[in-house]
């Protein structure tokens, strides 16, 4: 009996562990810091108003996060808030295309054919036909020395039908060769915001 009541005892420890356990992964998912966030947006608005874009949205994307939760944030500038968050990929580099293998270490590039993302603030201007998702993308119009050749090196915003609507994490979104990429739900719901916009919208990558 004693035997039996010692084996119960393990038995519970290794089950209160395994609890533990998941509550520990469960915690180490990332997310979006609201304080950070709502710095950017600050900092945002007042870059958008020196630069005449739209003072009612921006796009805001923290590439410190794992590519496997939603990082890119619509923000609110006249609410102050989280308007929308959506999952959004990154330059694979020298890794894999369509894979997730920098899901978690990103590295950022501003040169022409190093498939990398540049971090730094966009000007979304120019709508157009995207072979890529639902065929819409916008130019992104690098504003700082991090981004100047984004335009040369055709990073745009567009959808692709590897990106999940959902978060995927500890896996990654898929990585192209550069643009922020995001699924083509939500590029339908992106898409209507910016085209009721009266000015450009301000993109902002960061980490």
């Amino acid at each position: 009996m004693l035997f039996s009541c010692t084996k119960d005892q393990h038995i519970n420890a290794q089950e209160k562990l395994a609890f533990e356990d998941t509550g520990i992964a469960e915690l180490e998912k990332p997310g979006i810091d609201l304080v950070k966030t709502t710095n950017k947006a600050n900092e945002a608005l007042e870059f958008a108003k020196s630069k005449k874009l739209s003072n009612e949205i921006c796009i805001l994307i923290d590439m410190s996060l794992h590519s496997g939760v939603k990082r890119l944030i619509i923000w609110d500038f006249k609410n102050q808030k989280i308007r929308g968050t959506y999952l959004v990929g990154h330059g694979c580099g020298i890794n894999s295309w369509s894979k997730d293998e920098s899901k978690n270490n990103p590295k950022f590039s501003n040169e022409d054919g190093s498939h990398l993302s540049s971090l730094g603030k966009y000007k979304l201007s120019g709508r157009g036909y995207s072979d890529w998702g639902i065929h819409v993308k916008y130019l992104m119009h690098g504003m700082e020395d991090s981004n100047s050749n984004a335009l040369k090196r055709f990073i745009v915003f567009h959808s692709w039908e590897l990106m999940s609507d959902e978060e995927v994490f500890p896996n990654g979104s898929p990585e192209g060769w550069g643009c922020p990429t995001v699924s083509n739900n939500a590029m339908k719901e992106i898409d209507v915001l910016l085209q009721k916009q009266n000015r450009p919208v301000l993109m902002w990558i960061y980490n």
